[in-house]
């Protein structure tokens, strides 16, 4: 019948490469991909800050408590949309997510950090 001789050995599932692993895969990723967010996360982010901080000075700072909670639920929405929406892998989604639960749950506002990261996003949609 058959021999092995003909059909050479293959790995049933390929291995990927660690973002952090090769220098090629992340010059291929780009400088938007490793940095921005998606602009509907970074416009997001913004609106719940603001909110945040507004209601937390309005009250002299008695919603403080209410910010970690947002800020964890900020966060985890956008984990799940840098993966869906901006092609993330998981770790960068994550790492992402986590700053800006971070970012929100601390009582300042971050537009001044948010705004260049979301523009930074909309010029890498644009090119796709």
């Amino acid at each position: 019948m058959y021999s092995e001789q003909s059909y050479p050995q293959q790995q049933p599932y390929p291995q990927k490469p660690s973002a952090g692993s090769v220098a090629h895969h992340m010059a291929a990723r780009g400088f938007a991909q490793i940095f921005g967010i998606h602009p509907a996360v970074a416009f997001l982010t913004i609106t719940v800050d603001l909110m945040m901080n507004f209601g937390t000075w309005g009250t002299l700072g008695a919603l403080w408590i209410f910010t970690l909670p947002v800020g964890l639920v900020l966060g985890i929405i956008a984990y799940m949309a840098q993966k869906k929406w901006y092609g993330d892998d998981n770790e960068s989604a994550a790492i992402k997510a986590m700053i800006v639960a971070l970012l929100t749950a601390i009582p300042v506002p971050v537009s001044p950090v948010l705004i260049p990261s979301g523009i930074v996003g909309l010029f890498s949609r644009k090119k796709n």
